[in-house]
């Protein structure tokens, strides 16, 4: 079984803003004059079906469903493959900007936008994936990208890693940054020696214009198809023994040594206010948390992931052993806070570990003025140290509920118990 799609093309569209109607009828127009082998994987633009109509996202996003069920029809028809990204309803919140992948039986996979481009403004009217997975297809794993998502390798990286060996980017580029579109996408398929496929769109966009130049790029970099700057349609061949080939001498996708441990994470908080100040100075957002985090359990790490993705750059502060004994009694902690800051480094979400020997987290948030403040979501807001502090200073708090029911306390009285029973 072939480990890619046989052959991919691009339908390189010019979006009228908001207008579903118009957009799916120029899809068809130009779908139907084209010829495609069977199997084709063809790539559409991003939100090609609506444009960044903001103010109507959410209406726009009902509508998803009955495009989603147009493609499929086609698909089937023609005995084709359909990705682009459209707007995606959510059951609470904003909509997400949402590449499928649709096939002849219906939608067998999808990707949500990973970076929303602040610049656009998007984190206002959108709400940004959490997973950025490979979608799983009859022709092996499909990695794939929205946009801006372009501009952060380390995805591109997990999908090579995962094991694709295309992958695909639906996007709206702007004329203005049309060198970087076919640098970067040239480099990513350099770095991860994968097939690209990446459907820009064109014509004018708000006060803008945007790049066209779709592209189908070999894992060498080599440029198999370009579009120019209009309405236009491109397709290759995308042989397989070119991408095994260039692996057989070396496969850089496939090598990910270990950069080293994780205590250079813990910093004290002289050292750490320097280092979020260079940090800061490039518009990162800086989440801060805390607790004790006494024996570490899922509970935690969930509520951990949950804080990381309120901004760039999450610093826990941890209790020290004098500060826990004030608080939880004379038996705490279990482990000692070398030990607990230790092991929060070792987290892939926690980026700084800090410790503070108050009752409270106050001096310490005032010390390093986070972006944004979390707490669990048990904790009113008017009750939380240091919450009127951040937001004085233009932050935000936010409190997240424990979607796990663990507790250290229940823990430990619970090896206590089994302990007594064992005696017994």
């Amino acid at each position: 079984m072939k480990e890619i799609f046989p052959y991919a093309a691009c339908l390189q569209l010019e979006i009228q803003f908001g207008d579903i109607t118009k957009n799916v009828r120029r899809f068809q127009e130009l779908l139907a004059a084209q010829q495609f082998p069977e199997n084709t994987l063809l790539v559409l633009p991003e939100v090609w079906a609506s444009g960044f109509d903001y103010p109507n996202a959410t209406r726009l996003a009902e509508q998803t469903p009955a495009i989603l069920y147009l493609l499929q029809q086609e698909a089937a028809q023609r005995n084709l493959w359909f990705a682009g990204s459209l707007l995606e309803p959510q059951k609470a919140g904003k909509p997400s900007n949402t590449l499928f992948l649709v096939g002849p039986k219906g939608v067998i996979g999808s990707y949500q936008k990973h970076h929303l481009f602040r610049f656009w403004q998007e984190e206002a009217y959108l709400q940004a994936g959490q997973e950025p997975l490979p979608i799983v297809t009859p022709f092996g794993l499909l990695g794939a990208l929205v946009c801006y998502d372009l501009r952060f390798p380390e995805i591109s990286r997990s999908h090579a890693f995962a094991g694709c060996r295309l992958i695909i980017i639906s996007a709206q580029w702007p004329s203005a940054r049309l060198a970087h579109w076919r640098l970067l996408v040239q480099a990513r398929a350099v770095e991860n020696q994968c097939f690209i496929v990446a459907c820009n769109a064109c014509g004018p966009v708000g006060e803008g214009h945007l790049a066209g130049h779709s592209l189908i790029v070999d894992p060498s970099g080599a440029i198999l198809a370009e579009a120019g700057e209009e309405v236009e349609c491109i397709q290759a061949q995308l042989h397989e023994n070119t991408l095994e080939k260039l692996r057989s001498r070396f496969c850089t996708c496939g090598e990910r040594p270990w950069s080293g441990w994780d205590t250079n994470k813990i910093l004290d908080v002289t050292i750490l206010q320097k280092r979020l100040a260079l940090i800061r100075r490039q518009s990162s957002r800086i989440v801060f948390t805390n607790g004790c985090f006494d024996l570490l359990h899922a509970g935690h790490v969930e509520y951990l992931e949950q804080a990381r993705s309120c901004g760039d750059c999450l610093v826990v502060g941890v209790n020290s052993d004098s500060s826990v004994r004030q608080l939880k009694g004379a038996t705490r902690p279990v482990n000692s806070e070398k030990e607990r800051a230790r092991v929060l480094a070792g987290l892939g979400c926690v980026d700084f570990v800090v410790l503070f020997s108050e009752d409270t987290p106050l001096q310490l948030i005032t010390a390093l003025q986070p972006d944004v403040l979390v707490k669990g979501a048990d904790w009113p807001e008017e009750q939380i140290a240091g919450a009127a502090e951040v937001k004085a200073t233009g932050g935000t708090v936010k409190r997240i509920p424990f979607s796990t029911a663990c507790s250290t306390s229940k823990i430990i009285a619970k090896i206590l118990a089994d302990q007594s029973a064992s005696s017994l």
